[in-house]
């Protein structure tokens, strides 16, 4: 019982200390009279800006317990600094979320990538600086997430890096709250039009298909900000008086999104329909007000940092695109880097499994030639499944809000251009990585429900109808929500004994530190041959070089 409530008692910590840091950043980026009183981005500015002191700090310093407890002390002491301010955000919306959402931190069995390299490269990030040349150790190096930065920060004494799935948990709890925020800011207004039932879908759909918080990874992080994405584009395009709020969101959000995994800067296309609108218009001073936007210069600094730990990680600035990679003394390759740019295609396109590989893969994942073979393994059953969870959820939607008498709707043509480029995403998604861990979550149901959330408007309910049966739908998502997380951990227990009462923390082995042991291994082979003066650089799979400050920079070689 003492185990469990410690890591209750360092969850709360820790989500308070984010709301620090998100708090003392608004109060440095927006005057008074721009002060937002949304608490989920307070929190989602926090985690943003962690993250980028996260990786700035990684070039100099291991984010060991002594580092960890002054980042979280910090946090804390501001967060109690500005508490009057705070606790008046502080709802029951805020304790009931992260209260639910703690179910989802009880697990025992963690998902196959987590030992594979999400852990290793968290753990490696708390024990070193930056290592140059470490996307030699496996795939997943080469690729790191923001998400193993943001956790390599929550590596505490006594709990140690048993909290290394928090940062999920923290993306979607401030997630949830930003909803549920536009959600009750309509209410009050009493604007019940299509985005607001967009809000009501998604906040369903996340809580409901996203239950499961071993599985989030960093796929369904991204997903989840990717929703509230389009949803700052569809108020963007609608140019009222917030919008240099609005803007900043969009660039916090893209941040997180690029950062979570690096082929998302895919949606960095977006962009694009924006200017277009601009143009169409007349509001092109936009683009010079927010040159200087604060929140602008913060992406591009997240994403100078984000491309040089991937260029010291593998030797290119974006892995896998092999146009991108330099043949230096440290990194992959271009044609190494050709290979597993194919090779994921291969994955996604279901021309390989654990057991299963395709026969002549460049051909197999060219133009349409996967299309019949991945229908057959992929897309039955696990996207029909999904489709049809998701046809289900919007019968619900439209069966409760269901009402003969119609409203006249106008839509904004914008939001028909922000559409159409999701649905370019779309298309760009299925030729290409058509997985739906690859952003398949977010853009099927984009697709879906934002033309649902239109017919849903035109339904004449009275205010009081939609309070009602909003209550009993959110009611339905919470019994759900927890109910499935207590259903696995009764399959936990019985299948592995798991009881979170005596011992709540997740199953861990060997496998969990072989990147560490390997690279400690390297460089004690190194140590060895420098006290004994033997030259061993050519020889090892090491360079050590020393720096100006008679430190030693580590280089793991090809």
């Amino acid at each position: 019982m003492l185990n469990l409530t410690l890591f209750l008692f360092t969850y709360i910590l820790i989500i308070f200390s984010v709301l620090g840091y998100g708090v003392f950043f608004e109060k440095i980026f927006y005057d008074k009279s721009n002060s937002v009183s949304n608490i989920g981005y307070t929190g989602l500015i926090g985690v943003f800006f962690l993250i980028i002191y996260s990786y700035f700090s990684h070039f100099f310093i291991a984010h060991g317990y002594f580092h960890n407890v002054l980042v979280l002390l910090l946090g804390l002491i501001i967060f109690f600094y500005f508490s009057s301010v705070l606790f008046k955000k502080l709802d029951k919306f805020f304790f009931t979320i992260f209260i639910l959402l703690f179910f989802g931190l009880i697990l025992f069995k963690t998902h196959d990538d987590f030992p594979y390299y999400h852990f290793p490269y968290t753990y490696y990030l708390v024990e070193n600086k930056l290592v140059i040349g470490v996307g030699q150790f496996n795939h997943g190096f080469k690729t790191p997430s923001s998400i193993f930065y943001l956790n390599s920060l929550f590596y505490l004494p006594v709990v140690k890096y048993y909290t290394f799935y928090f940062s999920a948990v923290i993306i979607m709890g401030f997630s949830n709250l930003v909803i549920i925020s536009k959600i009750i800011e309509k209410i009050k207004e009493k604007n019940i039009d299509n985005l607001f039932y967009f809000y009501l879908i998604i906040i369903i759909f996340i809580n409901i298909f996203f239950y499961r918080i071993q599985e989030h990874g960093t796929d369904r992080s991204a997903q989840i900000l990717i929703f509230l994405i389009f949803v700052e584009l569809l108020i963007f395009v609608k140019f009222q008086k917030n919008n240099i709020r609005n803007i900043s969101n969009l660039f916090l959000l893209l941040g997180l999104v690029i950062s979570l995994k690096s082929f998302y800067i895919l949606y960095g296309l977006i962009l694009f329909p924006i200017l277009f609108i601009l143009i169409k218009e007349k509001k092109l001073s936009l683009i010079k007000d927010n040159l200087s936007n604060k929140f602008f210069l913060s992406f591009l600094l997240l994403l100078i940092l984000i491309v040089s730990v991937n260029f010291f990680n593998s030797g290119c600035l974006v892995y896998p695109v092999s146009q991108l990679c330099f043949d230096l003394q440290w990194s992959l390759g271009p044609n190494q880097a050709e290979h597993m740019n194919q090779w994921y295609q291969q994955w996604s396109k279901a021309g390989a499994s654990p057991n299963f590989r395709v026969e002549n893969p460049e051909i197999y994942i060219k133009n349409f030639n996967w299309v019949s073979n991945w229908i057959n393994i992929y897309f039955f059953n696990k996207v029909s499944d999904f489709l049809l969870g998701i046809i289900f959820l919007a019968l619900i939607m439209v069966i409760t809000f269901y009402k003969s008498k119609r409203a006249n709707l106008i839509i904004n043509k914008n939001n028909l251009l922000i559409y159409f480029s999701f649905l370019i995403l779309f298309l760009e998604w299925f030729y290409n990585h058509p997985a739906l861990r690859y952003g398949g979550y977010c853009l099927i149901s984009i697709i879906l429900f934002y033309p649902i959330s239109v017919l849903l408007a035109k339904f004449n309910n009275s205010f009081l109808e939609i309070n009602k049966k909003v209550s009993i739908l959110f009611i339905i998502t919470i019994i759900i929500f927890v109910g499935r997380n207590i259903s696995r951990i009764s399959d936990e227990y019985k299948q592995y004994a798991y009881n979170p009462i005596k011992n709540v923390y997740y199953r861990i082995d060997e496998s969990h530190f072989r990147i560490e042991k390997g690279l400690k291994k390297i460089i004690n082979n190194y140590k060895n041959c420098e006290m004994k003066n033997i030259k061993c650089d050519k020889e090892s799979s090491i360079i050590v070089k020393k720096t100006i400050t008679n430190n030693y920079k580590l280089i793991i070689k090809k």
